[in-house]
């Protein structure tokens, strides 16, 4: 018995030591493709998922990556830990404008609408979108919308770090946020435009709850950059159907979700967020 948990206490020295290397590890930002006609997520397309990484050599992590997203965070795999901390967010207003890119609907802020930090790294707010279904599973559980609030540290020497925060959403009451786009997501409908909606504020965007899962992955559309710093919060919030439509008419890729199928975990460890529980 004391060997084991001798063992454990290595087990869980050395995945920390990976992840502090991980989140130390600074690499050359590759932002998601805006190009529709580059890709897309239809079923048996020469252009689908399962032909990302072979349609650019810039892509190919999409196919050979070992850290890609999303995953399922099914129980037996996550790891509670407590000194994670509560997830540390400074949104502010700031103008934004509101774009089809074709595969998704995006909210991007102008300037400096706030960050987030995560071990002392500051991460600034740079855009957010969706997908339906979503994206990443509980305990094999899709969800009907999941939104990603994608982030970037400053860079240094060109270089910086991605980290995108998942809330996923389940049918029911509207979601306020979407309730105050829907106008302009209607003006959007089967066009390639962008249009400035004015000041946003992020903050605006619900959470509604402060436990969350943490792992390492990847962008989930073209080029796949792995290295990014996951965090999906785990309340499940709600959206009605008929914002759910909007999204989906809106997008003019031609295919019935905008969602990559599930990806291998490959051994990566899964951290939740929980301050009730211990280790």
């Amino acid at each position: 018995m004391k060997h084991q948990k001798l063992h454990t206490k290595s087990l869980s020295n050395l995945l920390i030591l990976v992840t502090i290397f991980l989140l130390s590890t600074k690499w050359t930002i590759a932002q998601e493709v805006e190009d529709e006609h580059e890709f897309d997520y239809i079923k048996g397309s020469e252009k689908g998922p399962s032909h990302w990484g072979e349609l650019k050599k810039e892509w190919k992590a999409c196919k050979n990556g070992r850290m890609q997203s999303p995953i399922d965070m099914s129980s037996h795999r996550v790891r509670i830990v407590p000194k994670l901390g509560k997830l540390k967010k400074n949104y502010k207003p700031h103008n934004a404008t509101i774009k089809n890119r074709g595969h998704d609907i995006q909210v991007k802020w102008e300037g400096d609408a706030g960050s987030i930090n995560i071990n002392g790294t500051k991460f600034f707010l740079h855009q957010a979108h969706w997908h339906s279904p979503s994206e990443h599973t509980i305990n094999g559980r899709r969800y009907d919308v999941e939104l990603h609030l994608v982030h970037e540290s400053p860079k240094i020497n060109g270089k910086s770090k991605i980290a995108v925060i998942g809330i996923l959403y389940k049918f029911g009451r509207p979601d306020p946020f979407l309730t105050k786009l829907s106008k302009y997501i209607k003006v959007l409908v089967n066009t390639e435009a962008e249009m400035s909606i004015g000041v946003v504020n992020p903050s605006k965007i619900k959470f509604g709850g402060k436990k969350y899962y943490r792992y390492i992955g990847s962008l989930t559309v073209p080029p796949c950059t792995e290295g990014v710093i996951w965090t999906m919060n785990k309340k499940i919030r709600g959206v009605s159907r008929a914002q759910v439509k909007l999204l989906r008419e809106a997008v003019h890729d031609h295919a019935e979700k905008n969602a990559r199928p599930l990806q291998l975990l490959n051994r990566r460890e899964i951290q939740l967020y929980d301050r009730k529980k211990k280790e």
